[in-house]
């Protein structure tokens, strides 16, 4: 065989090898693929319809829209997906449980969720506690689950019957095939509910060790991963992560109280109300008439002395409710006070103890330290390190809105404030979430600007909402956001414009943006309490907002708010 021909067979070999690694041919690389199972409620799964429904679903679009990507998502039967993302015919599967063996394969993102796994059984049927008390039993498990390879690993799985899903696994278990199966809690109760398999029940849970459910990607795309970690960072801070949560797994579908339960038991307390309440007006119309009878001077007596008691029990109340407060605060303050004064030590430790880590590893090879690798500590420590720091400052700031609120002259709360300085202060607080956003954003601050009279944190909360809303709106990164302060001299009011490019907004919607629980974002997790919140707190101050908008070009919100007066505190 010549040289030429060693030559070519050597090229084709490598062109053959790419085609196989690389992603299918024919796709639209700007489009990434996110796989799933497609039948792992309330994670996963296909609806009626056929469309992607569930927590992971919602949480993966989420995370998509606040990092600026398109993605296309595809649940199927698991082992097919994860076939597919071995392929590259998918880039990413939304949900994947950690383990020390697939780590070898794939790289994973922060964990979304952890699944704690629950022995089931027929109402009945003599209950266990651990898995070791299954040996010699035949138990159901979900085929290429996470508890199969559980079962696997620890030479359990003799006595196993395979199912095609957890759907199977609990049907066949409802029907006598065997007496135990082994399914995650969550999925387990809510294909429960769902199928109406009322002679089931949990007769054992957390008889695992519980696993991390993250996203998932082939070794070598960390690029991926470093942008689904920090979409999750951003959702948990801005709290949809939260709302996603409470949406889907929060609240299992509690039981509803009918109407004629409803109507039953308010009648066993209004009833008895109402004639309290007869009595009382009755009560009081005799004792009226009998005042009346007695002197002007005694009517006015008895009156002053009412006035004054009032006021006696109204300044007890508001005594003890600062004193209360003032206790708890205090409780709260001192441990939160020590992890704010720790953290950052612990940040510097953990910073120098990288060092002595990484060589060691370098020097000992693989290291594990609390069952999970250093690799994974290194980078999800310092994550939680921040979470932690930031959830002890919400604590202090918490306590301190509800020192705040004891107080018993809420416009004390009201100072002069500069607005530059908070409108300066607000986008410092969304800068992070603006980047994602646009790739236009300007701020034109106007000078020698006159105090305004108001509470700071809730003037920073309308201007956020406003820049949140506006950002929201883009359909992509290029379009512009504009913020301006100035001064309507005239009229004596500071102004705050705020326009975006975005998609603008009907005219019927128009008249409804501050009505509370209004909203054209309730598919993704709107409350439609934002501007309504907003417009309240403005009126507070004495001030005005005011919306203009047209479809397709973008909308201009305006705010204005009473100048300051030199030498008063604006009548307030």
């Amino acid at each position: 065989m010549s040289i030429k021909t060693l030559l070519l067979l050597a090229v084709l070999a490598l062109i053959v090898s790419s085609a196989h690694a690389g992603p299918a041919p024919g796709r639209d690389l700007r489009v990434i693929v996110v796989g799933g199972n497609s039948n792992y409620p309330p994670y996963q799964f296909l609806d009626k319809t056929g469309e992607p429904r569930g927590f992971i679903v919602d949480l993966t679009r989420a995370i998509a829209r606040v990092m600026g990507m398109q993605i296309e998502i595809r649940l199927d039967d698991f082992g097919k997906i994860l076939k597919e993302l071995d392929s590259g015919e998918v880039d990413m599967l939304e949900g994947l449980s950690y383990s020390d063996a697939r780590a070898q394969e794939y790289d994973f993102s922060t964990p979304h969720s952890i699944i704690v796994q629950a022995i089931f059984a027929r109402k009945g049927t003599p209950a266990v506690k651990s898995l070791e008390e299954l040996k010699g039993k035949k138990v159901l498990v979900h085929s290429g689950g996470g508890m199969h390879s559980y079962f696997q690993d620890k030479h359990l799985d003799a006595d196993l019957v395979l199912t095609g899903s957890p759907r199977e696994t609990l049907q066949q278990l409802a029907a006598g095939r065997c007496d135990y199966a082994v399914v995650a809690l969550l999925p387990a109760m809510y294909i429960i509910r769902e199928e109406k398999l009322s002679n089931l029940v949990p007769v054992a849970t957390n008889v695992a060790p519980q696993r991390y459910y993250c996203y998932a990607v082939k070794k070598g795309n960390a690029e991926l991963v470093a942008q689904m970690n920090e979409g999750l960072s951003i959702l948990k801070k801005t709290g949809e992560f939260n709302e996603i949560y409470d949406r889907w797994i929060g609240v299992l579908e509690p039981q509803r109280t009918s109407w004629l339960d409803v109507a039953k038991y308010a009648a066993l307390v209004v009833i008895p109300l109402s004639l309290v309440l007869l009595g009382t007006v009755l009560w009081s119309y005799s004792l009226r008439r009998q005042v009346a009878q007695r002197t002007e001077s005694l009517s006015n007596a008895l009156a002053e002395l009412q006035r004054n008691q009032q006021q006696l029990v109204q300044a007890d109340k508001m005594a003890a409710l600062g004193i209360l407060v003032s206790g708890v605060a205090h409780e709260i303050n001192n441990p939160t006070g020590i992890i704010l004064m720790n953290m950052p030590t612990l940040k510097k430790i953990f910073r120098d103890a990288e060092l002595i880590l990484d060589r060691y590893q370098e020097e000992e090879g693989e290291l594990t330290l609390g069952g999970i690798r250093y690799q994974r500590v290194r980078q999800e420590v310092p994550l939680m390190l921040d979470e932690m720091q930031d959830g002890a400052e919400r604590i202090k700031k918490t306590v301190e809105d509800l020192k705040n609120f004891a107080r018993k002259d809420d416009e004390a709360r009201k100072e002069l404030l500069d607005f530059n300085q908070v409108v300066q202060t607000a986008v410092r607080l969304v800068d992070v979430a603006i980047r994602k956003f646009t790739n236009n954003f300007s701020v034109d601050y106007a000078e020698a600007l006159p105090a305004v009279f108001g509470n700071e944190q809730r003037l920073e909360q309308v201007v956020v909402n406003l820049v949140m809303n506006a950002g929201q709106a883009l359909p992509d990164p290029s379009r512009a956001i504009a913020l301006q302060t100035g001064y309507d001299a005239g009229n004596g009011r500071v102004l705050l414009t705020v326009r975006d490019q975005g998609s603008g907004i009907s005219p019927e919607h128009l008249k409804h943006l501050t009505d509370p629980f209004f909203t054209t974002k309730r598919e993704s997790g709107g409350t439609g309490l934002g501007l309504s919140i907003s417009a309240n707190i403005i009126k507070d101050h004495g001030g005005e907002i005011a919306f203009d908008s047209r479809l397709g070009e973008g909308t201009t919100v305006t705010l204005s708010l009473p100048g300051a007066v030199a030498g008063s505190n604006n009548g307030q």
